[in-house]
């Protein structure tokens, strides 16, 4: 007797994406931190997980404008986090209290935006200024918090 034509296995269950905050703490230049942050930042975007970024105390320099890095014989990485929105990472938080303990405000920092496909593609502001208290609302809402 012939055996019954068996079914394909089912296809694997999606799994639900989890929410990665990267919280950059760290100066641009004089450690490995900010740039190993973003490395991990775009290999996280690559398996579609959520990920948005924060910016704390001295982290916030990795946004500033004009950064010029030939003294220091390094790479400047500053305009990659311009390119983030093609890899659907649009969310950026920069702690305001950091800012202004550093002199810094939102005009002393990079434009970083995307184009919103939801919205017709317009180009919107991925950095949102917000406060120390919103900042730990933020981190309360994430499943994985990675500290650079």
């Amino acid at each position: 007797m012939a055996e019954p034509a068996k079914s394909p296995p089912a296809p694997p269950a999606k799994s639900t994406p989890k929410k990665f905050l990267y919280v950059n703490r760290r100066a641009p230049y004089g450690t490995i931190y900010a740039l190993e942050s973003l490395e991990v930042v775009l290999i996280g975007a690559a398996f579609d997980q959520h990920v948005a970024l924060a910016f704390i105390d001295d982290g916030v320099f990795q946004l500033t404008k004009g950064q010029d890095t030939k003294s220091l014989g390094v790479k400047n990485f500053s305009p990659t986090f311009r390119a983030l929105g093609d890899y659907g990472v649009t969310k950026f938080y920069v702690e305001k209290e950091s800012m202004q303990e550093r002199g810094l405000t939102l005009d002393d920092l990079q434009a970083v935006t995307y184009e919103d496909e939801n919205d017709g593609f317009k180009e919107k502001p991925s950095i949102q200024v917000v406060s120390r208290s919103e900042m730990g609302a933020i981190m309360q809402q994430q499943d994985v918090l990675l500290n650079f």
